[in-house]
């Protein structure tokens, strides 16, 4: 009987510890539910808020683009020189397919639109210069280029996958972005370069 008497103490003593412990996981697990809403209702939208802005806004769009100067065996090219008109500057390499896709398009837009005062500035990053030239012959680009096989222009812009072009106003102010090729025989593209 004593036995039986201490073990339903003891059952009662334990279940009333669970009665405590019960209590106060459903206080916890209250307490982290109101955490997490409030993290989801709070902390989410500015996260999401803040990822959103700086995807969608290179931090240079908006104030001046950085100058340079390419010198290669044909040329030398300040990006400077170019002020008054827009510059849709565009960082290339003969080894790379996307630019060899969008080189076309991109010498029949600065055909079409040489006369309204849009200018492309080609950098190629080819170490390459052989290469280079044959690439030029081969595909007929007409545009300006020039060859920085140290990338020394392309690392000022923070520019590493090819190709990457800047739209460049006639104020010398960054006004869009491009990471990939482009048809730039797009109305959008041509309407938006008018515009500047």
């Amino acid at each position: 009987m004593q036995a039986s008497s201490l073990r339903a103490g003891t059952m009662t003593e334990t279940t009333g510890r669970l009665d405590i412990a019960s209590g106060t996981s459903i206080r916890r697990i209250r307490y982290y539910s109101f955490v997490r809403l409030a993290w989801v209702l709070i902390g989410l939208p500015v996260v999401l808020w803040t990822g959103c802005y700086s995807g969608s806004r290179p931090p240079r769009i908006g104030s001046m683009a950085p100058d340079f100067t390419v010198q290669d065996a044909d040329r030398t090219v300040s990006l400077s020189d170019l002020r008054g008109k827009v510059v849709v500057l565009n960082f290339w390499a003969t080894w790379c397919p996307p630019c060899v896709e969008e080189m076309p398009s991109l010498v029949q837009m600065q055909d079409k639109m040489q006369a309204k005062g849009v200018e492309v500035l080609a950098v190629s990053v080819d170490v390459d210069e052989n290469a280079y030239h044959k690439f030029l012959r081969d595909y007929k680009v007409t545009l300006l280029t020039v060859r920085d096989a140290e990338r020394k222009s392309n690392n000022l812009y923070g520019t590493f996958k090819f190709p990457e072009t800047y739209i460049i106003d006639r104020n010398g102010v960054m006004r869009r972005k491009f990471i990939g090729p482009v048809d730039w025989s797009q109305s959008e593209v041509v309407e938006f370069l008018s515009k500047l």
